[in-house]
């Protein structure tokens, strides 16, 4: 699924891991590309590659504050926001912000300019859900008083807020939830496991298992997940469609997994596990496939290679 050389896309968050990517796909299809972001958890290192290239624009800019676009555009895709636990247990008001106000900034924008608007939302708004796996009709099992509920919510909300606009002012919108995403640009300090796991193993120290590794979790390759992306933008498709790798692993099985395969001799030991961990997550994409086509490509082991490369090559990252 591929851009057309007229359209211009706006993607907020787009010096993030997975909005670097997108720029980067919306450019190489031909579209011209106006990517916003604060530099709060991105970095304008992702997109350093892209500041040249005649079609790509980088604005600085909080969308909590205000969005203005001169000119058309055609799709508004809002990946602002924290998104690992570090990031959103230490930027709570950030977080929430992003994903109320922020949202109804980048809405406003796709109102204004009669564009198609797509929300990132995420699986962590099923919490650790009671029903396995998980499909979109899941309303979810969230604590929304628990520290992790700055993340929940505010994408609960937006979820909520896009589906008000397009009920309310027509504003042709799409959601999907996206499940854990690995590859290139992870930053390796956000306390997610796989860049965590990585780091450790290619730095030869113990990795860190949380509880006794039991949880699971259900890992995509970036580049799946930007074809998945690009596919809902295509379509006319409301949403909210799960975009995410059914296969299911746990932690322990991950760390090890990764500790093969960077080559490494580094120990397994255990930590505590964070307040409201999920136990179980594993998306249901009978709907992208009916609706979008889509299914992830890249296996589990060829994606953590990949992602396990890209940090051998960038060792300036990997800080003890």
């Amino acid at each position: 699924m591929t851009a057309t050389a007229s359209q211009r896309v706006v993607i907020t968050g787009g010096a993030g891991f997975l909005g670097s990517h997108l720029c980067e796909r919306f450019l190489a299809d031909g579209a011209e590309v106006i990517c916003v972001d604060n530099f709060l958890t991105g970095t304008p290192n992702n997109v350093e590659h892209l500041v040249d290239h005649v079609r790509f624009r980088l604005v600085r800019a909080d969308v909590t504050n205000f969005l203005h676009v001169p000119g058309k555009v055609d799709f508004v895709l809002h990946f602002a926001s924290p998104a690992s636990p570090i990031d959103y247990l230490q930027l709570p008001i950030q977080t929430l912000k992003v994903g109320s106000i922020g949202t109804m900034h980048a809405l406003g924008l796709a109102k204004e300019k009669h564009a198609r608007y797509l929300l990132a939302s995420t699986s962590e708004t099923y919490g650790d859900p009671q029903v396995h796996p998980q499909p979109e009709s899941y309303w979810g099992h969230v604590n929304p008083v628990g520290p992790r509920g700055v993340y929940d919510e505010a994408k609960r909300f937006a979820e909520a807020m896009t589906m008000a606009y397009r009920r309310h002012h027509g504003v042709d919108t799409g959601i999907v939830r996206i499940f854990n995403t690995a590859g290139p640009r992870m930053r390796p300090d956000d306390g997610r496991a796989i860049p965590t796991f990585i780091r450790q193993a290619l730095l030869g120290e113990p990795i860190t298992v949380a509880g006794d590794g039991s949880q699971t979790r259900s890992i995509q390759y970036v580049d799946d997940l930007v074809e998945g992306v690009l596919r809902m933008v295509h379509s006319d498709h409301a949403g909210p469609v799960n975009i995410g790798n059914p296969h299911e692993v746990s932690m322990l099985e991950l760390a090890e997994r990764i500790r093969t395969l960077a080559g490494s001799s580094s120990e397994i030991t255990f930590i505590d596990r964070p307040v409201d961990d999920p136990t179980i997550r594993q998306p249901d994409i009978e709907l992208a496939r009916d609706v979008l086509g889509w299914e992830p490509k890249v296996s589990l082991d060829d994606g953590l290679l990949r992602t396990i490369e890209w940090f051998r090559t960038h060792p300036d990252l990997l800080v003890s």
